[in-house]
């Protein structure tokens, strides 16, 4: 698929001003935000999973408090 993108002349400097072409920026752009999308999908599964399950967090006061007790 090709596509092509206009650039005003203050974007075309500033993609200069970068070791990689306005091409690459756009691929770069695309696969960073499918890939965050993607950890947010898998986020909200495992908060759901979570929440679903019943389960309480430990307030992290008593994580500390237990590792201190243990030392």
């Amino acid at each position: 698929m090709a596509f092509s993108i206009r650039l005003t002349e203050e974007e075309r400097m500033l993609s200069e001003n970068h070791s990689y072409s306005p091409t690459e920026a756009c691929k770069t752009a695309l696969f960073e935000k499918k890939d965050d999308e993607h950890d947010v999908e898998v986020a909200e599964s495992a908060y759901k999973e979570y929440v679903d399950s019943g389960r309480k967090s430990t307030p992290v006061q008593d994580f500390w408090r237990e590792l201190d007790s243990e030392v």
